[in-house]
């Protein structure tokens, strides 16, 4: 994920019609030559892996692993879920409180990563943290992600997925889940993730009260 800022990138794909056998073996090769990289920047760093190190690890050519991978930082960041969480929140009952299916959607999503890659989705956010080409990828990847929810909300909302509006809206919400990302893994991945997502949509469904009770309105800029 470059969907849903890395802290839900690893639900698996949807049950649907089995994929034929050309498309198995891409997705093979995508699995390896990931696996790959994963297990070099562990032992070794993220700066000191390279690609054709990628390519020798997963027994692949280096044209190979940028046929399917424009770069260094997509093979890190690059997954196949963003249209299953979308599908997800399609899903969800047409009633039901927007932040309401947006929980159950990530909810359900960090619980299937945490039991299936844990050392993944760690090793993605700290990679986003410490390589400023890691996080600059990501957030550009993180707009196809945000056109997928505007897409999402504009359907729940019986609204134009273009207008200004949902597009404010889908966006928001993707950089509150970037940012939750970074603070999870700024503090070394200690607490409990589902928390702390939750604490970031109940701030973007609430906005954020002064924490002094006597402060009032809005922060000031001075000069």
């Amino acid at each position: 994920m470059s969907t849903m800022a890395a802290t839900a990138h690893s639900s698996p794909p949807a049950a649907g019609p089995r994929p034929g056998l050309r498309e198995r073996k891409k997705m093979k090769t995508r699995a390896t030559i990931r696996e790959a990289t994963y297990r070099l920047i562990q032992e070794q760093g993220y700066d000191a892996t390279t690609v054709e190190q990628i390519a020798e690890a997963a027994e692949v050519s280096p044209s190979t692993v940028f046929r399917y991978f424009p770069s260094k930082e997509d093979i890190v960041l690059t997954d196949e879920y963003d249209p299953v969480l979308e599908e997800e929140l399609r899903a969800r009952p047409a009633d039901e409180p927007w932040s309401d299916s947006l929980r159950h959607v990530l909810r359900k999503a960090i619980g299937l990563g945490n039991t299936e890659e844990p050392e993944v989705t760690r090793l993605r956010t700290r990679l986003m943290v410490d390589v400023p080409a890691v996080r600059s990828r990501m957030m550009e990847n993180m707009s196809v992600t945000g056109r997928l929810l505007c897409r999402a909300i504009g359907e729940r909302l019986g609204r134009d997925p273009d207008s200004l509006e949902v597009r404010v809206f889908a966006m928001s919400l993707i950089g509150g889940l970037l940012e939750t990302s970074l603070y999870w893994a700024e503090g070394g991945h200690r607490e409990d993730l589902a928390e702390v997502v939750d604490r970031a949509v109940d701030v973007l469904e609430h906005g954020l009260t002064a924490k002094n009770p006597e402060a009032t309105g809005a922060p000031r800029m001075t000069s």
